[in-house]
């Protein structure tokens, strides 16, 4: 490759930062670093974890312009501590960490040039972690997880709200509460909404056996067994490797890494379940007395979560409103991929709160972040989490209706007056963003293209970056063009310029490092958490490749218990692949002798059909447990194996299931997202 262009670079793109890396000329004229043994095109190029003069100007005025050092915050943080953990670490049974004790002591004194100021704030505040009094009889136990677990203090024991994403941590949680408190069993569970992070624990604090012996209540809002298993059933494999990205799970800890999720401060590494509820509870004017103490609840499905409730507790004068209002801008589309959420009846559902609960409430708390006392902060703090998710809706709808783009829309939608006040760092996007949410927002109206009809049936970007790269002279003017943007620290052109590098041609290092380099500084600009995951994780797999892990168990014989059979078959045919069936289409019938359930697949050419009830004229007969093929899709048993042991029989043409098995694909999770 033409290296010239990269020569005559050096003095226009970035002399001065060669000038600081060789030092002062020597008397006798020479240069202490022999510049022929520079790469041209990597000159300019900060090292890995360094902050730009662009980055730490826009930190530095971002922190100017923002009450920062605002102290009701971290007040209402410490506000009712009660004790901490006093372990290094909640480990697993086999003694692996789940959760690290300390792993952000490091978020200590005033932000680095390396994270947006507002960000560390709030993870500072994140962060602090044990057992808090909300009000006599209501405690929360924060900062050992992503979300945050409730518990009330009944006639009879704790009634636990959300217990945590992983047993480990609810275990450690709940032994925290008794420790403290005193020993008291579970006498109900209450789970707000549909997203693991406020079920995946349960199994922690109590077990089937408990709940039937005892007649302990689990209660769900309506809708939630279907779309607890459902949302990541699908599309679990390609949702699971992007939370990967999105929660910095490969990042670490510190101040050029991960440094809180905006919305907690991380995901634990531990063990996810589901019991399912005992009764799923509609929330509009339902009231229930519920081991001595009266729940009033509030239908908010289609909100945050497309089942969630929240819920009034008048004898308290407290309000919970679960994961629809919490200290952040939530996501309108969360990045992992999700259905798109609804913002006007999400704004509309707290305005509701608002003028039902806001004079009545002496304290507000969530299932994250931490609660907010006084009837007037109360008002305040709802009006303005309406507010925001109503701005975003309204101002996308009218820049929209007047024909703007997704994109252009997006950037019309600024920062709302309100949202820079001293009342207001809970409405900022330290989770959701204004501009991701606003692309949310068009989505949910007008679908995933802008209207141009070049943007309808475009190429992949893999095939088109290389036309891209030819048009703009080759990959070393696409270098330069790329480089004058970093050094002018217009990161966002200068992202989409080497990307077009990247997609065209991986293996050019340089396009591989600058790209690097500019998601880097964009990460430790972002003041979403979620932002600065995403870029700061795309920097390392590019500089890296993309880790070897192992393949992560996407699921688990709680959550595949509760999934019901024929979504199963179903998530079995998106991995169907066309042109592998090597004969004629057929039927085979499944018979699960435990769950008394006949599911038939039609096997044709190009799709994989699963119907409920029995086949006509089937190839094959299978008889088994659904408990066992349960065991047979987590790969902890072979068909062999069950049928050597008499707990699996087939009648008919047995090639017919090795053919079925056979033409289904087993999708890789670690797959490329920052290159091709």
């Amino acid at each position: 490759m033409d290296r010239s262009k990269h020569a005559r670079l050096t003095a226009g793109v970035a002399m001065s930062a060669l000038l600081m890396a060789c030092g002062a000329p020597a008397e006798d004229g020479t240069s202490p670093l022999d510049v022929s043994d520079v790469d041209p095109s990597m000159i300019g190029l900060p090292s890995a974890g360094e902050a730009t003069d662009a980055t730490r100007e826009a930190n530095a005025a971002l922190a100017a312009r923002l009450p920062i050092d605002e102290p009701s915050d971290r007040a209402d943080v410490e506000r009712g501590f009660l004790a901490a953990l006093d372990d290094d670490a909640i480990l697993d049974a086999d003694g692996n960490v789940v959760w690290a004790i300390r792993q952000f002591d490091f978020l200590a004194g005033n932000a680095p040039d390396t994270v947006n100021p507002s960000l560390w704030r709030q993870s500072q505040l994140a962060a602090k972690h044990g057992l808090f009094e909300v009000v006599e009889g209501i405690y929360q136990v924060r900062g050992y997880d992503l979300s945050v677990m409730t518990v009330i203090a009944g006639d009879t024991g704790w009634i636990v709200i959300d217990p945590l994403t992983t047993s480990e941590t609810a275990a450690a949680a709940l032994g925290l509460v008794n420790e403290t408190l005193g020993e008291r069993p579970v006498s109900a569970v209450l789970y707000t909404h549909s997203h693991a992070d406020h079920f995946g624990g349960a199994r922690g604090i109590i077990d089937e056996a408990e709940i039937a012996e005892r007649g302990i209540p689990v209660l769900a809002p309506v809708g939630f067994a279907e779309h607890a298993v459902s949302e990541n059933l699908l599309a679990g494999n390609h949702m699971s490797r992007r939370a990967a990205v999105m929660f910095g799970n490969t990042l670490p800890r510190s101040q050029t890494g991960h440094v809180g999720a905006g919305l907690g401060p991380g995901l634990p590494q531990g063990t996810i379940g589901l019991i399912p509820p005992t009764e799923e509870i509609f929330g509009d004017g339902s009231q229930r007395r519920i081991d001595g103490v009266l729940f009033e609840f509030v239908d908010a499905a289609g909100t945050e979560a497309p089942a969630e409730f929240m819920f009034y507790l008048p004898e308290f004068r407290a309000l919970c409103t679960s994961e629809v209002s919490s200290g952040t801008l939530h996501n309108v589309l969360t990045p992992r991929g999700a259905q798109v959420r609804d913002a006007l009846t999400w704004s509309r559902v707290i305005d509701r709160m608002l003028v039902e609960y806001g004079d009545r409430s002496d304290v507000v708390f969530a299932s994250h972040h931490w609660p907010t006392w006084g009837t007037e902060n109360v008002a305040t703090y709802l009006t303005r989490q309406r507010d925001i998710y109503r701005y975003i809706h309204d101002q996308t709808l009218r820049q929209a209706n007047a024909g703007a783009s997704q994109v252009e829309a997006a950037e019309a939608v600024v920062e709302p007056a309100f949202q820079a006040g001293e009342d207001a760092f809970h409405t900022r996007g330290y989770y959701g963003t204004l501009n991701h949410n606003s692309k949310a927002v068009y989505q949910f109206y007008f679908g995933w293209w802008s209207g141009v009809p070049a943007h309808y049936f475009k190429r992949p970007h893999a095939e088109t970056a290389s036309r891209y790269v030819a048009a703009m002279g080759g990959a070393d003017a696409v270098l330069e063009v790329g480089q004058s943007a970093f050094a002018e620290g217009d990161y966002r052109w200068a992202a989409e310029v080497f990307n077009h590098l990247v997609f065209a041609d991986p293996a050019f290092q340089p396009g591989r490092e600058w790209l690097a380099a500019t998601y880097e500084q964009l990460g430790f600009q972002s003041e979403s958490g979620v932002w600065r995951s995403y870029f700061l994780t795309g920097a390392a797999e590019l500089r890296r490749g993309v880790p070897d892990l192992g393949n992560p168990q996407l699921g688990s014989n709680d959550f595949l218990r509760a999934v019901p059979s024929l979504e199963l078959f179903d998530s079995m045919a998106t991995r169907y692949v066309p042109g592998r069936l090597d004969r004629d289409p057929f039927a085979i019938e499944f018979r699960f002798g435990d769950t008394d359930e006949t599911v038939s697949l039609v096997v044709e050419k190009s799709v994989l059909v699963p119907r409920d009830g029995s086949a006509e004229g089937p190839a094959a007969i299978v008889s088994m447990d659904r408990a066992d093929f349960d065991r047979l899709i987590l790969q902890q048993t072979r068909a062999i194996a069950l049928i050597a042991t008499g707990r699996m029989g087939i009648e008919g043409d047995r090639s017919a299931l090795q053919a079925l098995f056979a033409s289904l694909d087993t999708p890789p999770f670690w797959f490329n997202i920052m290159e091709p």
